[in-house]
């Protein structure tokens, strides 16, 4: 057959072809251990049968199986001619619309299934938890809430008003408790502790056999617009799980009109209800972050939790002391930033030339504060020999220590700096 015979020369470079493409697919299988790429290769047709005018792509070089290599090809690919599949081990992880099941390009993203993975890591350790209050041989109330299993001991974390009845003047502790696991086990709990300006109650229960227990985190790192998960017993609703975002990692107690000492809680947009109490607030990597204690009601997207870094701090006072000691001064305390600074400068030009500390408004008179010599007024820029900016910078400093004296070193009015001496005495909740 003469060389020139159109089929026999179509035939030739289609082999040439085929083995191109042959070697691309092993190049790519090469790079990529978990993706094979297929590739087909369609019989020599007529040129006018294989390239309808619709199909052509200008600017577009691939190799086809029956046309000359580049660059003699004079036309371009169709996409009917090879096909790429990803192999069997990565396509039962995709999802119907062919994205990964639970693709996170970094932790605390949020994947397809990273909530259902966060509540399945926690939801074992989640309890209900009921008590009776009973009078005289009859039954006043029942209360219902959650908890959950911090330790495998049998150890549980709840609110202290789901165990404790704050309601008179004098808090009655409900010693005995029925506990319900989410496998159906039910334990009688007896209440260790209860502290009622935090709400938090630590509840033990006793198991022959080992009980699940979920992971603690850490609260500092949350920002506003991170995701979290609320589980629960919901109006007696168990193995619930809703989720939302936190709204505000510093909600003040001031804020919410709750007078007493100042707290500290964590807003999120959670869907939460009666029975919700003292459940898990978690990450999206299946640790707790927060306790579920309170909601707005007749408002949707309010509900607040008490971080954990503080109840951690609460649950280790009740085994030092048995109960939550809290050092009081007797000041009224605001942060101040640099635009606070500069509107107070503004209105007063004796203010003190400082860049941060914090500001006393107010010092309460008879308290430790006014002892020590504080004045309305004066900034605090370092507190027990350490340079403060915040608040929580001074709690944590003083710490559980009452009756130890702290030294405190405050700017006042025309950039007088004076060192006091103050010895915090123990906080009455009812203050």
């Amino acid at each position: 057959m003469p060389a020139s015979d159109p089929s026999r020369m179509l035939l030739r470079c289609g082999r040439r072809a085929a083995l191109l493409l042959a070697a691309a697919a092993a190049l790519s299988r090469g790079r990529d251990p978990d993706t094979a790429v297929y590739a087909s290769v369609s019989p020599p047709q007529p040129l006018r049968q294989a390239l309808p005018a619709e199909g052509l792509r200008s600017g577009t070089r691939l190799f086809s199986p029956w046309l000359p290599p580049f660059p003699y090809q004079g036309f371009p690919i169709l996409n009917t001619f090879t096909s790429a599949s990803v192999s069997p081990a990565n396509h039962r992880d995709q999802g119907s619309d062919g994205s990964s099941g639970d693709s996170r390009c970094c932790p605390g993203c949020l994947g397809r299934n990273s909530i259902a993975k966060a509540a399945s890591a926690v939801g074992p350790a989640v309890v209900n938890i009921s008590s009776m209050h009973d009078m005289h041989g009859w039954v006043q109330e029942q209360s219902i809430g959650s908890g959950t299993i911090i330790d495998p001991d049998g150890t549980i974390l709840t609110c202290a008003h789901v165990v404790a009845d704050f309601q008179s003047t004098k808090a009655i502790v409900r010693r005995k408790v029925s506990v319900t696991l989410q496998d159906g086990r039910e334990f009688e709990g007896v209440v260790l502790n209860a502290d009622r300006l935090s709400d938090i109650a630590v509840v033990k229960i006793k198991s022959m056999t080992p009980l699940p227990a979920a992971r603690l985190g850490s609260s500092s790192r949350l920002q506003p617009g991170d995701w979290v998960v609320a589980l629960g017993c919901p109006l007696s609703l168990q193995n619930t799980v809703t989720a939302g975002i936190v709204s505000c990692v510093d909600r003040k107690s001031s804020d919410l009109g709750l007078g007493g000492l100042r707290r500290e809680y964590l807003q999120t947009d959670c869907a939460i209800n009666k029975g919700n109490s003292g459940g898990p607030l978690v990450n999206l990597d299946g640790e707790i972050i927060g306790v579920n204690v309170m909601k707005v009601w007749n408002a949707d997207g309010l509900s607040f939790a008490v971080p954990i870094d503080s109840v951690i701090k609460i649950v280790e006072n009740f085994k030092k002391n048995g109960r939550v000691v809290r050092p009081w001064l007797g000041l009224k305390m605001l942060d101040l930033n640099p635009m606070i600074i500069a509107q107070l400068k503004e209105k007063s030009s004796t203010f003190p030339d400082v860049r941060k500390g914090v500001l006393v408004p107010m010092v309460t008179p008879a308290s430790p504060a006014e002892q020590a010599g504080f004045r309305p007024g004066d900034v605090v820029v370092e507190f027990g020999g350490k340079p403060v900016e915040s608040i929580k910078e001074i709690i944590d400093i003083m710490g559980d220590k009452v009756g130890v004296p702290f030294k405190v070193l405050v700017e006042r009015a025309n950039n007088v700096t004076v060192t006091l001496t103050v010895i915090p005495e123990e906080a009455d909740a009812s203050r």
